[in-house]
């Protein structure tokens, strides 16, 4: 089973949308993204930042957390 990293990484890539715009998106910054991605750390989001990051990526919560 993939990790969440590995997921985002996947995803957002099969979507040919970068991490600039992730960052972007949520208000963070580029390197955060790609610690995620890295499996380095967890993303802790706020409720608003986890809708925007699931409609980016074209994911739901259950997805992320399989």
């Amino acid at each position: 089973m993939a990790s969440l990293g590995e997921k985002l990484k996947e995803r957002r890539e099969s979507l040919s949308v970068t991490q600039r715009q992730i960052a972007l998106e949520l208000g963070v910054t580029v390197t955060t993204v790609q610690n995620w991605e890295a499996g380095r750390y967890i993303p802790k989001l706020s409720p608003n930042q986890m809708k925007a990051l699931c409609d980016l990526l074209n994911f739901t919560l259950e997805d992320l957390a399989d």
